[in-house]
């Protein structure tokens, strides 16, 4: 569990860069996940092969998969929307309301009512939330993106949940990523056509910002997080994502200054959001160190 934990914040460490680099690449944001989909395809193919765990998953595999990949390309291409809409800290703050989602769509996914301490820890995130925006409505196109964001991101780490113990982490990523391009490939002239735009070569910061997005915030994130969900469920995952907020937030003041924009009500739900994720995470620990201790003492003495 400890390693699972690990594993999972460096891999929201990671994603806590992404806001941040989306605000730095001038790409609108349908291009931006395109080229950042692409890269992370390539790299993520290259250690494949290097480390000699491709394989060829079945046709019926690929079909769930490539449900996933364009459930991720929608929840990036909303994301990036609402930054360039708003900013980052208004975009990123509001994506905390993934644990709220999970917490309702989890269980009804299974067929089972939610489990009222989950309900009750993403109503508390909300609070959090609308705290902190609670004078922000002005940003309301930004704030609608970022909540259709979050639904999305709820949704393909509850799938991925499925697949998680069934092949390699970075094979999974592969195939999600590799099939999304395809998926936003094909859709890129109607993407060009409703935004009057066309296709757009980056400049050379952009392409090192994409470089790094692509390889270490996507390729190296994806593959810890779908290491720590063999371990995890899917709740915990996107109830920890939640830090992700407070990681984007802290880059954009030091970055772009936009503390000059926050004011007390800020402070006071990241607060509130923080001690979710502890309280959250603490509770989990500590059941299962006392269901690990139930089977210690039902095992048979040799």
């Amino acid at each position: 569990m400890r390693k699972a934990y690990l594993q999972m914040h460096v891999a929201i460490v990671l994603w806590g860069f992404t806001a941040i680099l989306g605000k730095l690449i001038s790409l609108d944001e349908g291009l931006l996940v395109w080229y950042r989909m692409m890269l992370s395809s390539i790299a993520t193919f290259i250690f494949l092969l290097s480390t000699k765990k491709f394989e060829r998953l079945s046709f019926k595999e690929v079909k769930h998969v490539a449900g996933i990949g364009a459930v991720i390309t929608l929840h990036w291409i909303t994301f990036y929307g609402a930054i360039k809409a708003s900013n980052v800290s208004i975009a990123i703050s509001c994506f905390s309301s993934v644990a709220l989602f999970t917490a309702l769509l989890h269980p009804l996914i299974r067929r089972k009512l939610p489990q009222r301490s989950e309900i009750l820890l993403g109503v508390v995130v909300m609070l959090g939330i609308y705290i902190i925006f609670s004078v922000q409505q002005f940003y309301l196109k930004g704030i609608l993106l970022s909540l259709v964001s979050a639904l999305l991101a709820s949704i393909f780490t509850i799938f991925n949940k499925s697949l998680s113990g069934k092949h390699d982490p970075a094979l999974i990523t592969f195939y999600e990523l590799g099939t999304g391009f395809l998926l936003l490939t094909l859709f890129l002239p109607v993407w060009f056509y409703t935004n009057h735009s066309t296709i757009v070569l980056p400049n050379l910061n952009d392409w090192f910002y994409l470089i790094i997005l692509s390889v270490f915030c996507t390729t190296v994130a994806f593959t810890l997080s779908l290491h720590a969900l063999k371990k995890l469920d899917a709740f915990t995952m996107n109830l920890s994502v939640n830090l992700e907020p407070l990681y984007s937030i802290a880059l954009a003041i030091i970055l772009f200054h936009e503390d000059k924009m926050l004011n007390t009500g800020f402070y006071i739900g990241s607060l509130i959001i923080l001690l979710a994720v502890v309280v959250h995470g603490y509770s989990n620990i500590r059941n299962a160190k006392k269901i690990q201790l139930r089977k210690d003492k039902k095992a048979p003495i040799v």
